[in-house]
């Protein structure tokens, strides 16, 4: 089932998420919802709080960015991400153009350093350690940032920010068009 995607201002992107256990209602079709409405809405990384659930859980596929062959190591990146800590991130920050399924419209780069050490569990309860760079690492690290209650937006030059801010506020009114479904925090909860 596609869900909607919660909008930028919505207070669930801030809240502090909690751990799961693999006894957590539905689990299977959480994750199977998840992945089928990140590929409706052509993204490679959904987080729980993005579809309104303050649970430390997100899945990826970066696939997508290899589209042109040219990052062929993200052949096959899918992940899912069940209470997951990042155990070491290092090397030279780099910057890169990130966007936001919650945030539609508005890319900025951040910087972010190249490589991570994660602790997850998988879709089978199974305890993972996983080392990755480059792109692999930065789509973790942008979705691990959404169950911490931190958005790609936090991250970039104030004064961007301060650019941007009568957009960040026409998303949280719903004042924008996307190609999937979208919850706005000051339309009541409805979607559209």
């Amino acid at each position: 089932m596609i869900l909607p995607i919660v909008a930028y201002g919505d207070p669930v992107l801030r809240k502090e998420t909690e751990e799961i256990d693999a006894n957590y209602p539905d689990l299977k079709q959480l994750i199977a919802d998840m992945f089928e409405t990140m590929y409706h809405s052509k993204g490679v990384g959904l987080a729980a709080p993005q579809i309104g659930l303050p649970i430390r859980l997100f899945i990826v596929d970066a696939a997508g960015f290899n589209e042109d062959g040219e990052a062929p190591e993200l052949e096959g990146f899918k992940r899912v991400f069940i209470n997951p800590i990042i155990i070491e991130e290092k090397g030279k920050e780099w910057k890169f153009e990130e966007g936001c399924l919650s945030i539609p419209g508005i890319r900025e780069e951040v910087s972010r350093k190249p490589e991570l050490t994660i602790e997850y569990y998988n879709e089978k309860f199974e305890l993972v350690e996983e080392k990755l760079d480059g792109l692999g690492a930065r789509v973790v690290q942008h979705e691990y940032d959404h169950i911490e209650g931190i958005l790609f937006v936090d991250k970039i030059n104030p004064l961007k920010k301060q650019l941007i801010k009568s957009r960040l506020n026409a998303i949280t009114k719903g004042e924008i068009k996307v190609g999937y479904r979208m919850k706005f925090p000051l339309l009541k909860n409805k979607s559209l």
